[in-house]
């Protein structure tokens, strides 16, 4: 247990050396910020840091700063004050503190509430709803917790009651309204098809957290009309073409990174398992070094979506692939233990993140001109996935193979839970039409000639 506040400095300077602090004038910064506060608090003598010593170090600290840089210095100490609870010589964060108090997320505008001339004020307006406090809270709540101890995440519907909850509290007048007028209420709150799609989802979970309790209530008949107008807004993915895939892994291979040597192999080998095995960005970040067999040509997805673990066949050129990035990746010093992420960032010696490599495959499809340079519109990179599953179909029905007969393989190997996920995949493109009526034309026409003569001979 470290002693705190102290008189030489020390557990600042322990704090500073666990971090990876890559400027010097980084290390000047933080210094200058934590041993000031730590001189606030030794002033005020209490056992325990407080709000007190908080919102007079921002007012002695902040006097002569912009306001962006006081802020940027609190958030410092925010995050000390974090170590020092783990390290057990405070009791509490006083900054947390009041962020499960007043229900706000993030201690940024706890921060800046503190630092103004009138902080009650400004911590009042900051006040949020307590999560499942309204008349339904109870009823919401621990259906929440009993779907998931049956084994369900159940995220998006604790979303759901979550928004409709904060609603319910912010109009305290519906409390003796039954739920269907709450629900009504709840719909004409906004207008949009969305949200319209998640008020029908979200009385039939309603509903069935009422019927957990009394199984007389009857169950909610679902309305498809709302979904159905999510799907009209749906932007309809691109199939990316041989030449398309072709064209991404050249400018991958020659991707700018003077200070990462490694990344434009590692954003090819992204590429070819986003396409060729049809991997999830979430699920290429969480790959580790021991998710690889290059002898038995595999690759070990774990506990992904649909809590499903697969094991992946890899054609060759695939695991040449792999050898080759697993073999750059041994040459630039990257972790070798089997845990460690297999694509590894050199600058920050972690593996990449879900968003950074969507950022990153995000702008190799802009360089190759597959993408407009600005906007949240073209092509996206899980577009790759619906690509990989048409010309999966396209070589199939090329091979004279029922793709009928295959689906459910083509399920396992995405990591569906059945192929009703997986025929959301299958976009109807031009050659895929093309080739489904090659097929009937060679083997389902002649079936109906043969029908139609029996039929002629039993009248």
């Amino acid at each position: 247990m470290s002693t705190w506040p102290d008189t030489d400095d020390r557990v600042v300077m322990r704090y500073l050396a666990t971090l990876r602090l890559r400027s010097p004038n980084s290390r000047t910064y933080y210094r200058q910020a934590l041993c000031s506060f730590q001189d606030v608090a030794r002033r005020h003598q209490k056992p325990s840091v407080g709000r007190l010593a908080i919102e007079t170090w921002l007012r002695e600290w902040g006097a002569d700063r912009h306001p962006s840089t006081l802020l940027h210095r609190a958030n410092i100490v925010d995050r000390f004050l974090d170590h020092l609870v783990r390290e057990g010589a405070i009791a509490s964060n006083p900054v947390a503190d009041l962020c499960a108090e007043y229900a706000v997320k993030q201690s940024r505008p706890i921060l800046r509430a503190l630092a103004g001339d009138r902080p009650d004020e400004a911590l009042e307006a900051l006040r949020r709803h307590p999560p499942f406090g309204s008349t339904l809270g109870g009823l919401m709540l621990g259906h929440v917790q009993l779907m998931r101890s049956r084994g369900y995440r159940y995220e998006a519907q604790e979303a759901w009651f979550l928004r409709f909850d904060r609603f319910l509290q912010e109009h305290p007048a519906l409390a003796r309204e039954p739920v269907d007028v709450m629900l009504q209420q709840w719909a004409v709150a906004r207008h949009s098809a969305h949200h319209a799609a998640e008020c029908e989802k979200l009385g039939r979970a309603l509903t069935r957290a009422q019927r957990a309790l009394d199984p007389n209530i009857k169950p909610r008949r679902p309305d498809p009309r709302p979904h159905k107008a999510v799907e009209r807004t749906w932007r309809k993915p691109h199939i990316f073409s041989p030449a398309d895939i072709r064209r991404l892994l050249d400018i991958a291979c020659t991707y700018p990174s003077a200070l990462a040597p490694l990344r434009p192999i590692s954003l090819y080998t992204m590429l070819v398992l986003a396409y060729c095995a049809g991997l999830r960005r979430s699920e290429l970040a969480r790959l580790d070094v021991g998710d690889i067999d290059l002898l038995a040509g595999t690759i070990t997805i774990r506990e992904t979506k649909f809590f499903k673990t697969r094991i992946l066949p890899l054609p060759d050129s695939v695991v040449a692939d792999l050898q080759a990035f697993i073999a750059a990746r041994r040459r630039a010093k990257a972790p070798q233990h089997p845990q460690s992420g297999l694509f590894w960032h050199e600058q920050g010696n972690v593996r990449y993140t879900p968003k950074a490599i969507a950022w990153l495959l995000v702008d190799i499809l802009r360089r190759a001109d597959l993408k407009p340079r600005e906007g949240r519109i073209g092509p996206r990179i899980h577009d790759l996935r619906h690509s990989m599953v048409v010309n999966r179909m396209l070589g199939w029905y090329r091979a004279g193979i029922n793709p009928q007969d295959r689906l459910p393989y083509l399920a396992a190997y995405l990591g569906h839970r059945d192929i009703h996920s997986t025929l959301v995949y299958i976009t109807v493109t031009q050659d895929l039409l093309q080739q489904a009526s090659e097929r009937f034309r060679s083997i389902g026409a002649s079936r109906l000639n043969i029908m139609e003569g029996v039929g002629h001979e039993e009248r």
